[in-house]
């Protein structure tokens, strides 16, 4: 999805949400159900994303979405209602991880070992072009997929996250901001040095 298409499906989202959140807090829980239903697979997958683990990703959404049952009445239609959403499900994420290591995740290594020629060419044409291709082209291949997330598992939490809700969920610098509850400025700062470090991860890999 470009962000241009991920812009329009943005508008249609709020006014959607809006219309849902407003009934939810008149007592609708028929539309409560629709909210949760709507993102529930999208929310499943950011936190699969950060924590890697489908177990914990399973509980993480439940737990997700028991706090925007307990809080939806209190949602101030300040924000929209993904970027809210979204940033409880970071919150909880982020903090899970920290109190548990990463390990037992294959190493970039071990991958390309079974990759093909075509996935290898990928990520070296990622390289020449100085970093600047879109990071969620290359995972929209199966096995260079696997690739990016053992890198992004290399970065640091607040550089894997920017580049996951930026580069493969498609998020404006806005709703980052808004979500993370950091300024523009540090998101994008943030973008950059994470890509960065993408590019030497697998400088060092392809070596």
């Amino acid at each position: 999805m470009t962000l241009a298409q991920a812009s329009k499906k943005k508008q249609n989202h709020k006014i959607d949400d809006l219309s849902l959140v407003i009934s939810c807090q008149n007592g609708d829980l028929g539309a409560l159900d629709a909210l949760l239903m709507k993102y529930q697979d999208r929310v499943y997958n950011i936190i699969y994303k950060i924590c890697l683990n489908p177990d914990d990703a399973a509980e993480l959404t439940q737990d997700t979405f028991v706090k925007v049952i307990e809080k939806i009445s209190d949602f101030k239609l300040r924000s929209t209602f993904y970027t809210w959403l979204y940033r409880i499900a970071v919150n909880l994420t982020l903090n899970f991880v920290k109190r548990r290591a990463n390990i037992g995740f294959k190493s970039i290594d071990e991958i390309l070992k079974s990759c093909g020629d075509d996935s290898v060419k990928t990520l070296k044409s990622y390289l020449d072009d100085g970093g600047d291709s879109d990071p969620a082209q290359i995972a929209s291949q199966n096995e260079t997929r696997e690739l990016i997330y053992a890198a992004l598992n290399r970065l640091e939490q607040q550089h894997k996250v920017v580049i996951l809700l930026r580069e493969i969920e498609a998020l404006s610098y806005s709703d980052i901001s808004e979500i993370l509850n950091i300024e523009i400025g540090t998101v994008k700062s943030r973008i950059f040095r994470a890509r960065e470090n993408l590019r030497e991860i697998f400088k060092e890999a392809l070596a």
